[in-house]
């Protein structure tokens, strides 16, 4: 008996997880890349205890947790360089069963990659969804090429801009501009000693954490229009912005090289989708849900998404249906959750007018005095996520408190109407598609 087969369209975190944990499951997976190569855009990746744990289901946690740079203590500064929080990795580690790793992102693609057979990732391969599919009939995808090709299961990784939740869901709002722009870069790390921060200014903010191999991410966001880019390079506007900022702010830019410097806008899902699924397609990602990067929960979450998926997507054909109705009603309602939080303190990053920055520089430094660590809560719930069952039983890491353990993947009700309603009316609406 031939296997069932899957497609993934986009090579990215989410999209080479899913490919991974679906081809553990037993699945023939085919993952098609837009990009001529796999080298992805991008430096760093944060992976908070969450993702390590959805790691673990394709071997992969313990890699990760190996990468981690991040020994000394670290927090929250202002740009003359007063500290306002503090944190470290154990404390982390007590809270969520983990610390927070920061990976390149170009590391760990190569990981993912190497856990799927050699031909099975297509680089250059623009793909379209042409027929969702449904109980009776398998999905249709149409590779640039003219060329259509049938699957059991569409798995839809194409990002922000994602063409397959466009064709899934024409009507729906696309994400929108959340007011700031972000930079990124990687260079080795400076000779002068400095402890992991995110510091924040007026509508601004600098991140600098170290990765293994000797090597710093730094990323830095602030609040602009949308689709402004600098008269001159990137390293000239950061230099600019920022190049007055503590240690190691200015040695950082001194090292980079102008072309090594990243920049895209940030944009966030506008409205939740009625489903993360429409017959035989699944969204993953950002595609189903773009957020904002102020909690460092995008690609944990999508790396979520992909074990959930592979969770429910047993390697039989005909309850494919079935089981994405179950993956929309486990991740819709968690993943909603994390945009809003995300949002919430994106918010407090953008603020510009003077007053209202000393508020929040006061308010954060006595949250600090009050109960030390404070930052971290900002987690709760969310880096404390268990992979379900029976994958829970195979995690490793030190255990969450059992009062903050979530299992499954969601976070309970929605209390906005974001969730995903009926989950009887998706399943009917996919026998009938």
């Amino acid at each position: 008996m031939s296997r069932p087969r899957a497609f993934v369209i986009g090579a990215g975190i989410g999209g080479l997880t899913a490919a991974a944990a679906l081809h553990r499951r037993g699945w023939a997976v085919t993952v098609a890349e837009r990009a001529a190569a796999l080298e992805p855009v991008g430096a760093g990746i944060a992976l908070a205890p969450n993702a390590q744990r959805a790691l673990d289901v394709i071997g992969l946690g313990d890699t990760v947790r190996a990468m981690s740079a991040w020994q000394d203590e670290g927090g929250l500064r202002t740009p003359s360089g007063h500290w306002l929080s503090r944190t470290t990795q154990d404390a982390a580690a007590e809270r969520f069963g983990g610390p927070v790793v920061v990976a390149h992102r170009a590391d760990l693609v190569a990981l993912l990659a190497a856990r799927l057979p050699e031909d099975a990732v297509r680089t250059g391969t623009p793909v379209e969804v042409t027929d969702p599919g449904a109980a009776g009939r398998p999905a249709t995808v149409r590779t640039a090429d003219g060329r259509e090709h049938t699957a059991d299961l569409v798995v839809a990784a194409d990002g922000i801009h994602s063409a397959a939740r466009r064709t899934l869901f024409p009507d729906h709002p696309a994400p929108r501009y959340a007011g700031y722009t972000a930079w990124r870069f990687v260079v080795p790390a400076p000779e002068r000693p400095f402890s992991p921060h995110e510091t924040w200014g007026r509508g601004s903010v600098w991140g600098t954490v170290p990765l293994h191999g000797g090597r710093v991410y730094a990323y830095a966001t602030a609040t602009v229009p949308a689709g402004l880019r600098a008269p001159d390079d990137e390293r000239a506007e950061l230099l600019r912005r920022f190049g007055h900022w503590h240690h190691p702010v200015p040695d950082l830019l001194a090292a980079v090289d102008p072309a090594a410097v990243l920049r895209s806008d940030v944009y966030r899902t506008a409205a939740a989708l009625p489903a993360y699924h429409l017959g035989r397609v699944a969204l993953l990602g950002d595609a189903a849900h773009a957020m904002v990067p102020n909690l460092g929960q995008g690609g944990c979450q999508a790396v979520e998404d992909a074990v959930v998926l592979a969770h429910h997507a047993a390697p039989d054909p005909e309850g494919t249906p079935a089981a994405l109705a179950a993956y929309t009603r486990d991740r819709l309602p968690r993943t909603m959750t994390v945009v809003r939080r995300s949002e919430r303190v994106g918010r407090l990053t953008t603020l510009t007018s003077p007053p209202a920055v000393a508020l929040r520089t006061a308010a954060v430094a006595l949250l600090d005095r009050i109960g030390p660590r404070t930052a971290l809560r900002s987690l709760d719930g969310i880096a404390d996520w268990r992979p379900p069952e029976p994958y829970a039983a195979g995690t490793r890491g030190r255990e969450a408190p059992a009062d903050r353990r979530h299992t499954g993947g969601h976070t309970g009700g929605h209390t906005d109407g974001s969730g995903p309603g009926d989950p009887g009316a998706l399943e009917r609406r996919d026998r009938t598609a």
